[in-house]
């Protein structure tokens, strides 16, 4: 990883950022009988399309399988109350003392950016913080109290726009209650390996095999929150330079960058042979089965193929699964 290269950015991060485009809101916030089609509102300056008659909530939709039986099964929480409440208040209660808390006098313009991304999702703002890490991440916690932290070094590396992608993603992670089952998974398994040890290791074929199905949930979870970043930044070249610019990571010379060939490779990479499979098989198997995130590879061509199934042009034109 690289180190902390917060000082003079290169041009793609000091560069003015284009004129940002309109976003549209996928969510209803009233009914126009001139304007049937769509609805125009105001939010933080810039003006917004609104798909009419959407009054319903939207539900952001989940590749993540595994939830519903994750849901269905005995491990997971019917209730917030079966977290341990003070373990999330005390995480909550470091991640305060540790970071610095955006509002409208504090990080005005990150403040605006949650503030927007939460309108084009329909719902309500979680907290943000930012604190000080030299490698790139963002992170959501918060059963009770949801927050967002941004490490310093990602606004660095991305550009106003790319935040779009950040934040929405970030809150698809709140608002597909993804933040409670992570909580869960975090507590449990270092108890199960506690078992495992305990138990000569007569305990571990039951917890690999758990530690490998939340694994891929939890890495289909991530796919589901690129499409909320998408759904917010509503560009999908604003989506992929964001993947492209983490995958990098900071540095000197990302001015170079071209997502043109940075999606040759990932179909390159989907596309491989016989015996480039059969090495993905076992890299998978050895190494990344336990992976949280997916290849940002193979996510970027995730993302690009669900914009071409068009699902995404069928949820912004107001077709989509509703609460």
């Amino acid at each position: 990883m690289p180190g902390d290269l917060r000082g003079p950015a290169p041009n793609l991060v000091v560069s003015p950022p284009p004129a940002p485009s309109p976003r549209t809101n996928i969510v209803e916030r009233g009914c126009n009988a001139t304007h049937p089609a769509f609805v125009r509102i105001l939010t933080n300056g810039r003006e917004k399309d609104v798909p009419g008659n959407q009054c319903e909530r939207v539900r952001v939709e989940h590749r993540s399988h595994g939830v519903r039986g994750a849901q269905a099964g005995a491990l997971a929480p019917q209730t917030d109350s079966e977290v341990p409440r003070g373990v999330d208040r005390w995480l909550y209660c470091y991640n305060m003392a540790m970071s610095v808390r955006c509002g409208p006098n504090q990080y005005k313009t990150l403040y605006n950016i949650l503030r927007e991304s939460c309108d084009v999702l329909d719902m309500p703002e979680p907290e943000l913080y930012v604190t000080s890490n030299p490698f790139p991440n963002a992170y959501t916690g918060g059963v009770e109290r949801p927050y967002i932290t941004l490490r310093s070094s990602i606004i660095d590396t991305l550009n106003d726009e790319q935040l779009y992608h950040l934040m929405g993603h970030e809150l698809g992670h709140i608002k597909a209650g993804h933040v409670l089952y992570r909580s869960v998974g975090n507590l449990l398994f270092p108890l199960l390996e506690m078992i495992g040890r305990r138990t000569f290791g007569l305990g571990d074929v039951a917890s690999i095999a758990l530690i490998l199905a939340y694994s891929e949930w939890y890495r289909q979870a991530e796919i589901s929150c690129d499409r909320a970043g998408l759904l917010v930044a509503q560009s999908l070249d604003t989506s992929i330079d964001a993947n492209l610019c983490l995958t990098a990571g900071p540095n000197r010379l990302s001015h170079e960058m071209s997502r043109e060939a940075f999606m040759e490779q990932a179909r390159a990479y989907q596309d491989a042979g016989t015996m480039e499979s059969i090495g993905k098989v076992l890299i998978f198997l050895l190494m990344s089965g336990t992976y949280t995130h997916p290849m940002p590879v193979h996510r970027t061509q995730e993302l690009e193929r669900w914009v071409l199934s068009g699902v995404y042009d069928r949820i912004m034109s107001g077709d989509y699964p509703k609460d």
